[in-house]
């Protein structure tokens, strides 16, 4: 693609859900997995300090195996997990190094930033040191994770013009999500000239398993390839994309990607309609309003998670898979330091501020009874 000087085809391996054997990583998978994407002209690699086990791996599947030069490898550096001085969140970019043996990174990026999560670069003066080991020859190109509001990314860029490429959440279920808002982060990073690394085009997997009226849509446009096909090509097919990332979990989906990314070239005028049906599709799923505005929780008592609860609640109705929808609701409600909803007493503040005047007592009840 030549974006930022590097060849880099559209279609990237990401290390984070690499298959298991045992309850450890499968090397020997993984060494075939490489082989495979390689020797089909694909080199860009993405994994992170986060991983278990991701690094050390991709050391043994590729780096000791392959030429420095014939590949690309990104790792990220997350400064807000138990880190409490910048000494112990620049000790990552050294564990990176020692466990990918790679010598330097092609692509680094600070971690998920993001919500309470961003203040760890800036106190830890993360964006000055990372481009000093960019002038140390250590780091090829900068760009960070993001999951967060389309307004804070704009804050972010807004602060570190000096960025090269952003690293966001796209698929074609979230393009218009609120809780996620892709295409509003998508078009930010666009507009201030970044390119983009795609990242969860399949929704980790839930869009190999759309519900089954999405599903009915794809086969029957193409019956030869797979549900999750749609998803990389909707991501592949935007522009200014670097790559678009792919935690395939074994050969067979290895296997799967690369049939249909090898040759690609962007999406038909029929294949862009089928999406949209499958778009529309989904609008049409009976789901939690909930625009994550987070008014309700402004005014509840109990520090209930409510738009997290929401958004877990719409994933469990939309895949029908509890144990994401339970992960999820980990995350957006303890993991932002929430209650869940069975605490909630039922005084109704919520709703008097509720712009979208969602009956939240009842939902909040529902999502108690389907979670616990």
């Amino acid at each position: 693609m030549g974006y930022l000087g590097e060849e880099i085809r559209k279609l990237g391996f990401g290390l984070m859900r690499l298959p298991q054997k045992d309850g450890v990583i499968d090397v020997e998978q993984v060494k075939e997995m490489v082989d495979l994407f390689l020797e089909a002209g694909f080199t860009y690699f993405d994994t992170a300090w986060a991983y278990a086990g991701s690094e050390d791996a991709i050391r043994q599947a590729l780096v000791e195996r392959y030429p420095r030069e014939s590949f690309q490898l990104a790792t990220k550096n997350a400064a807000w997990i138990n880190c409490k001085t910048k000494e112990e969140a620049y000790a990552q970019f050294d564990t990176s190094l020692a466990q990918t043996g790679a010598g330097y990174f092609d692509f680094y990026l600070l971690h998920n930033l993001g919500e309470g999560r961003t203040r760890y670069f800036d106190e830890f003066d993360m964006w000055n040191w990372v481009q000093e080991k960019k002038k140390a020859g250590l780091i090829r190109h900068v760009g960070f994770s993001f999951h967060s509001t389309p307004e804070e990314l704009e804050e972010i860029l807004n602060a570190h013009p000096e960025v090269e490429f952003v690293q966001l959440q796209i698929n074609y279920a979230d393009w218009e999500n609120p809780a996620v808002q892709s295409r509003a982060c998508y078009e930010v990073a666009r507009k201030h000239g970044k390119p983009v690394v795609i990242m969860e085009p399949v929704k980790g997997g839930m869009l190999a398993n759309p519900p089954e009226s999405v599903a009915q849509i794809l086969k029957a446009s193409e019956p030869e390839n797979s549900v999750a096909s749609w998803a990389i090509r909707f991501a592949a097919n935007l522009e200014g994309v670097i790559t678009v990332l792919s935690g395939m979990s074994n050969v067979a989906q290895m296997k799967d990607n690369l049939s249909y990314m090898k040759g690609f070239t962007g999406l038909t005028e029929e294949q862009k309609k089928t999406l949209n049906q499958a778009q529309e599709e989904l609008r049409k799923i009976p789901l939690i309003p909930c625009t994550t505005c987070n008014y309700c929780a402004k005014v509840c008592p109990q520090g209930i998670g409510i738009s997290g609860s929401f958004t877990a609640m719409n994933y469990l109705t939309l895949y029908r898979d509890l144990a994401a929808a339970k992960h999820q609701e980990g995350w957006l409600v303890g993991g932002h330091g929430r209650k869940s909803a069975d605490e909630c007493v039922q005084c109704g503040k919520c709703e008097e501020v509720c712009p979208q005047h969602i009956d939240i007592r009842d939902q909040l009840m529902k999502v108690s009874e389907a979670f616990r």
